[in-house]
């Protein structure tokens, strides 16, 4: 009797361990199918793939199949069934957020069902799933090692389960230039075309590794802009899911004017310039192909008299005016400064870790960015004083401060981080500059474009001295310095270049006026400086034409152009007063250049074809002569 109830007990259990249903006993069964077709059980987080309904006999009448993933509430796909019909496949898609829960757990198991004209189905197939890879790009005067605290087995992205891969890093083929050799602050760099072609190759490479169809990019700086570039110019196979942006510049940032100056870093330093992004870059990169953009900000300065080159609140080279002058589909801040966003801990637990974990309602295809959305307000620059200091050399500039100026920030660029100042007010003392009260900021990271910040409330009108003293840690070859002011108040210059995108030998019209709020103002000077993509300048004189200084310049080179514009003068009350603003035009390859080129193409080839001819009538004569 015991051994018969034993039996009992031990088949009422193999009985409640089994399924209750299966797709072959009801005569339906459940297919997941690749992006190829292929059936498959396994896939990446985002991975294309289709859902196939089986039946083993045909439907009576027309029906409607959906498909529905263990804890997801909507369906993820359909098909239709005619009469007469007995299986159907739904539209490719792709499998986005399925790796994670709701409440942020991981998920690599899902259980995919089917409704039949909204009757559950004794149906189900189970898939494993991986997480996507995440791709890094870093930003100007940077390289791969920015993202350091993400990678690693005991990175911030292993915490999570997964793969992190930062360009440049060697983990695949792929090194970006975006002036991040801190031995050569200098030289050129890649344009964010180049660029955006390299984060091709590597994202296509991580894909090649990973089995990922789709990437989330994890990008810094200007590795935003290179990113943007690439979604709506280079990509061609959807393989981005989201991009989480830290600190990207939407508007540009004045803070590279000093770099702009000395013709560093080129042409990098003049596609950050507000001019570039605002005029050039956002009319024309407005493609996103539906994926989501979400942006963290650094608001560490809250007070304009502690962010030297751009507006407050910022994160001393990006104000968050620019970091949020596109449309984005969240905006997250942290009180960090710029170089800090890539490797904080709290950024990655509060704000990146929640975005990589996104769940399916989160990528919903997204409208375009609408160029109409970026607004910006030109400030108010001095001119951009450059040069170079031996290695025991001191050396003075003057910046005039005109009335109603109500701050006045400036901003230093320094090669060697080795230079001080002293400040002489317009009352000719010498001013001790403090933290506080004058903001003063000096910063040795070589990845930001400012050395050294400070500021003046209410200054008093006329001539500030600055003078620039070398020290025991310049090295012995001296440092490039650039030093400009920004103002509020005062004297207003606006400028503009047209077209912005000429082509070549195409007359670029450039245009200023200088005036005083109550008026009164007689501008003594007016010329710009065209820096060419070669590096070498010309210099052109405004004329006066219609209340504006205008002058026309025909680009002989393609490629991305600078345009400082000055105007000096001075006010009834005998006060001087300058401005100064950089402008930026691409040229583009003119027919003549074309021309130029196929002509090359084809007399190299008819020499060539020359060379062939030579030395087969050679080699006929040599055979003839031994016959």
């Amino acid at each position: 009797m015991v051994k018969r109830l034993g039996l009992l007990f031990l088949c009422l259990l193999m009985c409640l361990s089994v399924r209750p249903v299966s797709a072959q006993s009801t005569g339906v069964l459940i297919e997941l199918l690749d992006r190829n077709g292929a059936k498959t059980s396994r896939l990446v987080d985002g991975n294309k793939v289709q859902l196939r309904l089986k039946l083993t006999a045909p439907v009576k009448a027309a029906a409607q199949a959906d498909f529905f993933v263990s804890g997801l509430a909507s369906a993820v796909a359909s098909c239709a069934l005619a009469a007469g019909e007995q299986a159907c496949t739904s539209q490719v898609f792709a499998a986005s957020g399925w790796y994670w829960a709701d409440d942020g757990s991981p998920r690599p198991e899902r259980l995919i069902q089917v409704e039949l004209n909204g009757e559950t189905q004794a149906a189900d197939v189970l898939v494993q799933i991986s997480p996507r890879p995440v791709v890094m790009v870093h930003g100007f005067l940077s390289n791969w090692e920015t993202w350091k605290a993400y990678l690693g087995p005991d990175g911030y992205l292993a915490s999570l389960g997964l793969q992190g891969f930062a360009v440049g890093d060697g983990q695949v083929p792929g090194v970006m230039n975006t002036g991040g050799n801190a031995d050569d602050t200098s030289g050129r760099t890649n344009s964010i075309a180049q660029n955006a072609a390299i984060l091709k190759d590597y994202i296509q490479a991580v894909q090649a590794r990973t089995g990922a169809e789709k990437v989330d990019l994890l990008v810094h700086s200007m590795g935003g802009m290179i990113s943007r570039y690439y979604l709506d110019r280079v990509m061609d196979n959807e393989n981005v899911a989201q991009v989480i942006f830290l600190g990207t510049p939407m508007a540009g940032s004045a803070c590279v004017l000093p770099l702009a100056a000395l013709g560093y870093l080129m042409p990098a330093s003049l596609e950050i310039l507000p001019d570039y992004m605002i005029n050039t870059f956002n009319t024309q990169i407005v493609h996103r192909h539906g994926v989501p953009f979400y942006m963290v900000a650094g608001t560490l300065l809250i007070d304009p008299i502690t962010s030297p080159c751009t507006s407050a609140p910022s994160d001393t080279v990006v104000g968050y005016d620019s970091a949020t002058a596109l449309q984005l589909d969240d905006i997250q801040q942290f009180p960090l400064y710029h170089g800090s966003l890539t490797s904080n801990a709290e950024v990655f637990e509060t704000k990146v870790t929640h975005l990589l974990k996104n769940t399916p309602p989160s990528f919903a295809p997204r409208p375009d960015v609408s160029a109409s959305a970026v607004v910006a307000t030109p400030a108010q620059f001095s001119r951009a004083y450059s040069g170079h200091l031996a290695a025991t050399e001191s050396r003075e500039v003057t910046i005039n401060i005109d009335p109603n100026v109500t701050l006045a920030s400036f901003s230093l660029f320094d090669s060697s981080r080795s230079l001080d100042v002293e400040v002489r007010g317009a009352s000719g003392k010498v001013i001790v500059l403090d933290p506080v009260k004058n903001g003063l900021i000096k910063i040795i990271d070589p990845e930001m474009m400012l050395y050294l910040g400070y500021g003046f409330k209410q200054p008093k009108p006329g001539k500030w001295v600055i003078t620039l003293k070398t020290t025991a840690q310049t090295p012995p070859g001296g440092a490039d310095y650039a030093l400009n002011a920004r103002f509020d108040g005062g004297a207003v210059l606006s400028t503009s270049s047209a077209p912005t995108i000429p082509a070549l030998g195409e007359a670029v019209n450039i245009s200023a006026s200088l005036e005083l709020p109550a008026g009164g103002l007689q501008v003594s000077s007016a010329d710009a400086l065209v820096r060419k993509p070669d590096g070498s300048q010309v210099s052109l004189a405004l004329t006066l034409r219609d209340g504006r200084y205008v002058a026309s310049y025909r680009p002989d080179q393609s490629g991305l152009h600078s345009v400082e514009v000055r105007l000096a003068g001075a006010g009834a009350d005998g006060f001087a007063i300058d401005r100064a603003a950089v402008l930026a035009f691409e040229v583009q390859p003119g027919g003549g250049e074309v021309s130029r080129a196929r002509s090359i193409a084809v007399l190299v080839g008819i020499l060539v074809l020359v060379l062939v001819v030579v030395l087969v009538l050679r080699g006929f004569m040599r055979r003839r002569h031994a016959g």
